[in-house]
């Protein structure tokens, strides 16, 4: 291994290090919440009319903002600084972020109009229970510009990686967490339904997301100013990678959806089991993996833009052997002990010991179905590769 190789390899580690502390404040305050959310609220129908409100927003948030949008954006970002120079940087920022707040407003208007429909798409088996579907229209009228928001913090967060800058923008989600708790432990009490303290909580979180990180990209000299320069070519070139990266995201939140949907034909309480399940399986992942994602990705858009192949494929080489050193243990872990971290984490106030016994049963279905799709998404990421591996290789490298 060349020192050129070391020295890019020991700045993933550092930047994996520093993405996985603030993952890892966010995961413990992501759990000190569903400890308040499960103290306050129990499992059971207030409880599944507010997940299911969340998860539509948050699933778009995965599928436009955070998800595909990162993955398509920091290339751009990062090929721009690379060739183009800083001044280049600003404006494709600045583009991008004109176009990104009129999708994203049209979006969560459309998603605050139609927000009655879209609970009756997503919880059909709750038809006959009226009042309960109007609870989950109201929330998922509420929270919807949760998506506006936290859509411009993805963009500060990829105008920030592009930069190898990661700590400020991994502590969004905390931002998160911590407005959530504090509207539950302050506005519950005072709000009517109080599950609606929680839908602030989203609010203010998103916002603060977003907030955390104006004052670095402000030093860094990187105003989140929109411009109307829509018909930029960057803009095109976004466009262009958003769309193989939503449908490929796609893939995995339609189980999302499928388990929502099939959880509200189901007693009461099954879209909280699986929630409090899916929390828990996720904590490695996103310590870990989301963190190893987010550091590695704009080290192998510059080797893209300098044309490195074979750094680029060194890169990737020791990234999955990181990902596999860790995420096998985590998983052996979570399957050996899941009724006890569960019952750690949750079981007290009106999380009773029966809705523990149904959680862990969701976390060990989850756990099977997880590593049958990951199987699957490796074996189709590979094959792609070993093609184009085998043709450059027959090149000459």
């Amino acid at each position: 291994m060349s020192d050129a190789q070391r020295a890019s390899h020991h700045g993933v580690v550092r930047a994996v290090g520093a993405i996985g502390m603030a993952t890892l404040v966010s995961r413990v305050l992501g759990f000190a919440r569903d400890v308040v959310v499960a103290r306050a609220f129990g499992a059971g129908p207030v409880t599944d009319a507010f997940f299911v409100a969340f998860r539509i927003p948050n699933l778009l948030r995965r599928l436009l903002a955070e998800g595909a949008l990162s993955t398509a954006i920091i290339p751009v970002f990062t090929e721009s600084l690379h060739r183009g120079g800083r001044a280049e940087f600003i404006r494709i920022v600045r583009a991008t972020t004109g176009v990104a707040m009129v999708v994203l407003c049209v979006v969560s208007g459309l998603g605050m109009l139609l927000a009655p429909w879209i609970v009756r798409v997503m919880a059909p088996g709750w038809t006959a229970d009226p009042p309960l579907v109007e609870l989950a229209g109201s929330l998922t009228r509420l929270m919807f510009p949760y998506l506006l928001l936290v859509g411009l913090a993805a963009l500060a967060m990829g105008a920030l990686n592009a930069q190898h800058r990661f700590f400020t923008a991994a502590l969004g989600p905390a931002v998160l967490n911590v407005a959530m708790i504090v509207s539950v432990l302050v506005l519950a009490g005072r709000m009517s339904p109080p599950i609606f303290s929680l839908a602030v909580g989203v609010l203010a979180g998103g916002l603060g997301q977003l907030l955390v990180q104006l004052p670095e990209l402000s030093r860094l000299g990187v105003p989140l100013r929109p411009s109307s320069e829509w018909s930029h070519p960057a803009v095109r070139a976004i466009a262009g990678r958003l769309w193989p990266a939503v449908f490929a995201l796609a893939a995995v939140q339609v189980t999302v959806l499928v388990n929502t949907l099939l959880a509200s034909l189901l007693p009461q309480g099954t879209v909280s089991y699986l929630y409090y399940a899916d929390r828990v399986m996720e904590f490695p992942l996103g310590v870990f993996g989301i963190a190893l994602a987010t550091a590695v990705l704009p080290s192998m858009a510059a080797h893209v833009a300098r044309g490195e192949r074979r750094a680029l494929t060194d890169m990737l080489g020791f990234s999955l052997r990181l990902s596999v050193f860790v995420s096998v243990p985590a998983a052996v872990g979570l399957v050996a002990l899941g009724h006890p971290i569960v019952r750690l984490l949750f079981e007290r106030g009106e999380f009773s010991a029966a809705d523990a016994v149904a959680t862990t049963q969701a976390l060990a279905r989850f756990y099977r179905q997880h590593r049958m799709r990951r199987a699957a998404g490796a074996y189709a990421a590979l094959r792609p590769w070993r093609g184009w591996y085998a043709d450059w290789s027959a090149t000459g490298g």
